[in-house]
């Protein structure tokens, strides 16, 4: 039967499979609501065992001959996905902030003043901390000591708080009485020296692959938190180590995430294929979730050879990969 006049036109890749496998290949779609959480993972200790906590999603695809059937895992399949956040594309105001210490029995202060040089910054960007010192008052600043943290709201069965420093860094500047002091500190947080600490935010990864530091959270209605997974957040962290009159510090935000990738150019469609606003909207997952419930629909029509019909669900993924691969020359 025809599809109802409300059904999202097919893109040029759905258009091309479903030629390519015919009767039995299903197109889909779909839209996840912007209120989920990310694809973030809580790296497990070295000697944790289980699956580590966090946030992903999966499609799961079946073939039945009624609703009311149950579902059983060798006619089904499913496909890990992730859900991700881009920079935006305007950035905001460059980051400052300063305080001002006195101290006991004296009438003269020390003020910090911290800056970065923008809120924005990519993964493996190094990041830029300039310190202004002015120190008024009797007592020396012995160190300077900067780090950067990641924080992890976790919003899941239960409220919890993970603190992390994912990069650090400490020099034996001195500040002497009635001085002022100006410099600027560069630090780079990446996973590689933090592979080991339990509990730091990782952005959800798929199978075989690598990962980073879990990107910043950026929610537009922060009032419901039940749906929000974990909330990442980072601040650079600037502490003044003073001699026998404690430690004075500031903390900066600001947003670590990846560039929105650049779209490819869109060619001018022909007769029956998608227009340029549905382009690319899906991509291998569609092609490779076709093939496999195309897989599935034979085997339940009893059209599959007998040496098939004992494959797990597993074997049945790694076969719809081999397919796939044929069908690229299709593209």
């Amino acid at each position: 039967s025809p599809p109802p006049p409300s059904r999202k036109p097919n893109s040029r890749l759905q258009e091309r499979l479903l030629k390519k496998l015919g009767q039995h290949a299903h197109p889909f779609y779909f839209t996840i609501p912007q209120n989920l959480p990310c694809s973030v993972t809580l790296q497990p200790g070295p000697e944790d065992t289980g699956k580590a906590c966090g946030v992903d999603f999966e499609i799961r695809a079946f073939c039945a001959k009624s609703i009311e059937e149950k579902i059983h895992k060798r006619n089904s399949v499913r496909l890990v996905i992730r859900k991700v956040q881009y920079a935006p594309e305007k950035p905001g105001p460059q980051p400052m902030v300063e305080t001002t210490r006195s101290f006991l029995m004296s009438d003269r202060s020390l003020h910090l003043e911290a800056s970065l040089d923008k809120e924005l910054y990519y993964h493996g960007e190094p990041i830029s901390v300039n310190v202004h010192v002015t120190n008024n008052s009797t007592k020396t600043v012995k160190r300077v000591k900067i780090s950067v943290r990641q924080y992890a709201d976790i919003c899941l069965f239960s409220t919890a708080q993970y603190k992390c420093p994912v990069a650090q860094l400490e020099a034996d500047d001195q500040v002497s009485s009635s001085s002022t002091f100006c410099k600027v500190y560069t630090l780079t947080p990446t996973l590689d020296k933090n592979r080991e600490k339990r509990g730091l935010a990782l952005d959800g990864k798929l199978k075989h692959e690598d990962t980073n530091l879990a990107s910043s959270t950026i929610v537009k209605d922060i009032t419901n938190k039940e749906v929000l997974g974990i909330l990442v957040s980072y601040r650079v962290k600037v502490k003044l180590v003073v001699s026998r009159g404690g430690d004075v510090s500031v903390e900066l935000p600001f947003i670590l995430m990846h560039p929105k990738p650049v779209e490819p150019p869109v060619s001018r469609p022909q007769s029956g294929e998608a227009t340029p606003q549905n382009e690319g909207k899906l991509p291998v997952y569609f092609a490779y979730l076709t093939v496999c419930v195309s897989i599935l629909w034979l085997r339940l029509q009893g059209e599959l050879d007998d040496d098939l019909t004992d494959l797990s669900c597993f074997h049945i993924c790694s076969l719809s990969r081999k397919v796939l691969v044929s069908m690229k020359t299709v593209r």
